[in-house]
């Protein structure tokens, strides 16, 4: 029996799963062989792949090591499809996000999941990295016209922080300019709401999923 593209995709998103790089990049050649048109292979295979590895991660039925081999089979095969991703797909994809850990706190093991994953989900993004000051992701947004701020945090002491970002963003003109989206071990739907920000990622896969949905991104 002839395998289908859905058959593929599936595939794709096991080998990511199974962190087999030679599988996901063989799989990958096969999609494009058979005709699978890159950009889906992308979202209907790797993408749901990394996420459910990040739902493991999330879990604690993988770790580190773990996301960080699943991530290395997703870029095997993503090596293998990007050449081949038409230029009507990747413009219609390539919405800005700034994405950072707020000041005084440097844990971003969560938020680098979130870059990677929102980054193969098509979105242009920039990656400020950990401790950063609330100036910087509003100056970041405002040069690379991007439409969203996403914040993380795993420290309660910096939690204030997240409200301060939207206070900064009305402070300076910009607030309707971004969509402000929270995230972070302590932080809570009924925190986001109160700081007034405009979506919350309990974990990285709803992190994507919430951006998706902030920037008009069909799922």
């Amino acid at each position: 029996m002839s395998r289908t593209q859905e058959d593929i995709q599936a595939d794709l998103a096991e080998a990511v799963l199974e962190m087999d790089e030679q599988l996901a990049a063989r799989l990958a050649r096969e999609a494009l062989d058979m005709g699978l048109d890159a950009y889906e292979a992308i979202q209907q295979g790797l993408v749901p792949g990394m996420e459910r590895a990040g739902e493991l991660f999330e879990t604690q039925e993988y770790f580190v090591p773990e996301l960080l081999l699943c991530s290395d089979a997703m870029y095997a095969a993503l090596e293998v499809l990007e050449p081949h991703l038409s230029a009507e797909s990747a413009a219609t994809t390539r919405i800005g996000v700034v994405i950072g850990v707020v000041e005084g706190d440097t844990h971003d093991i969560g938020k680098n999941l979130v870059a990677m994953m929102l980054s193969v989900a098509g979105f242009e993004v920039h990656d400020l990295g950990r401790d950063v000051p609330l100036e910087r992701f509003v100056d970041r947004a405002l040069e690379t016209d991007a439409r969203l701020i996403c914040l993380s945090t795993l420290m309660t002491t910096t939690l204030d922080s997240m409200g301060d970002l939207v206070k900064l963003l009305e402070e300076r003109g910009v607030r309707d300019r971004f969509a402000v989206l929270v995230g972070g071990g302590p932080v809570t739907p009924a925190f986001s709401r109160h700081i007034g920000a405009d979506g919350y990622g309990v974990n990285a896969s709803k992190a994507v999923e919430a951006a998706r949905e902030l920037c008009g991104v069909p799922v």
